[in-house]
């Protein structure tokens, strides 16, 4: 959900006809917070272009960008007051003299907009991706056979890499550098050695040990260190499309989200190619950023999927993508990838396969939990299609529908949010 500010809209400054009207409503402050966010309309038949600036609460209407009222609002220990408001009285611009009918009118869209529902897409998105992570550790490389005998219904450790529950892998590691070089300026190279300095450092590893990593994401990281550009380090070799970007490209939604189509497109391919340059791992990160965007806006689930089937074929046809090329992204493309059988679908290292299999498990799905352990019991790359599928599962059910027990379960989960508040903080006006 977007901030709304001033330059959202277009606005015109309520006139010196404007009367002011007593009105008494208190807030808490979630309620504030949410008020705050104010209300920009899809189409003009939505009426409201509502905006906070310096203490002070705009209503505009939509189709003429008219100010009918404004409202100033106080802090008073815990609560948050109206002190002031007004409303037009130029019958040039508005023909109401009812002073009833205002004040119930405002009051009703300030109770709209302090109760509704805030999702809230970094701690969504990002934990969901590390919860994924951790329930797939314990189990990588394990068949779906075995795994149909013994399913994963919970969170566990040891199991494959013998590390205690709630340990992430790589996935989480890369997810975490990324989201803190993204706290400062964008810049490829920095991100690249915030990756380096995992491989060598152990930085952001739930222990300090590294004990995962995927053949083409040490190659890349082993051309860094060489000093081979970030941005140039990645296997351009069609061998190299494992899932290794598409994991832990996530944050780079928030740095992006209100770019246009050209930026969003560029900055994924310079993302990727810092581990993973082969246009096809590109183009299935371009698809899952495109996905996860509509979400963001308030979309369904279905329809985030179709406006990303449509935004990678425009893209496709932009790059002139060959033709056989194209037919990697078919089964997805064909709009119907959740009517396949799960025999159909496959939990390999490989990225389209991970893609494939996050959407499956997601559209499939009617909550985070049932997402997610879908996607840990395809077996073969546990940990990371579980943790694509966790990302995008929690930006579509919010961070209430992910276990609680299974977030707290999680190592390093005090520096975790520490993180995400600061990543917070630098997209405040796009996170939610």
């Amino acid at each position: 959900m977007k901030i709304a500010n001033r330059d959202r809209w277009k606005t015109t400054p309520i006139t010196d006809a404007a009367i002011q009207i007593p009105l008494s409503v208190e807030f808490n402050e979630t309620q504030f917070n949410a008020i705050q966010i104010g209300l920009i309309p899809k189409q003009m038949e939505d009426k409201w272009f509502v905006f906070y600036e310096d203490s002070w609460l705009y209503f505009h209407r939509s189709w003429t960008g008219f100010c009918l009222f404004k409202l100033k609002i106080e802090k008073t220990q815990d609560k948050y007051l109206v002190s002031e408001f007004w409303a037009e009285r130029d019958e040039r611009i508005y023909t109401n003299k009812n002073e009833d009918t205002d004040i119930h009118l405002v009051q009703n869209l300030l109770s709209y907009m302090a109760n509704r529902v805030i999702k809230d897409y970094v701690r969504a998105g990002i934990l969901g991706l590390i919860v994924g992570d951790a329930l797939g550790v314990p189990v990588e490389f394990m068949s779906r056979a075995h795994l149909k005998e013994n399913p994963v219904k919970d969170m566990m450790g040891f199991g494959t890499h013998h590390q205690p529950v709630g340990t992430w892998s790589d996935d989480s590691s890369l997810t975490l550098c990324l989201t803190e070089s993204l706290c400062g300026e964008y810049d490829p190279e920095k991100i690249g050695q915030s990756f380096l300095a995992w491989y060598q450092n152990g930085k952001w590893t739930p222990y300090g040990d590294v004990f995962d990593i995927g053949n083409a994401t040490r190659e890349a990281l082993q051309n860094i260190k060489n000093g081979v550009k970030a941005e140039f380090s990645g296997g351009f070799e069609e061998d190299s499309n494992g899932n290794g970007s598409l994991m832990r490209i996530l944050p780079l939604l928030f740095e992006i989200r209100f770019k246009d189509e050209k930026e969003r497109f560029d900055k994924v391919k310079q993302v990727s190619s810092i581990t993973h340059a082969h246009i096809r791992s590109v183009l299935a990160c371009y698809y899952y950023i495109e996905f996860l965007r509509m979400i963001c806006e308030g979309e369904g689930k279905f329809y985030a999927y179709e406006v990303a089937n449509a935004r990678l074929k425009n893209k496709m046809k932009e790059i002139e993508l060959s033709p056989k090329e194209v037919t990697h992204f078919e089964r997805i493309l064909k709009g119907n990838i959740h009517t396949l059988v799960e025999s159909e679908i496959r939990g390999s290292g490989y990225v389209v396969h991970s893609l494939e299999a996050s959407l499956w498990c997601t559209l499939n799905s009617n909550s985070y939990k049932e997402a997610v352990l879908k996607a840990v019991n395809l077996g073969e790359d546990t940990d990371t299609t579980a943790a694509i599928t966790g990302g995008m599962a929690g930006m579509v059910f919010g961070e209430n529908d992910i276990p609680a027990e299974w977030i707290n379960k999680l190592a390093k989960l005090e520096e975790i949010s520490a993180l995400l508040e600061r990543f917070k903080q630098k997209y405040s006006d796009t996170y939610s």
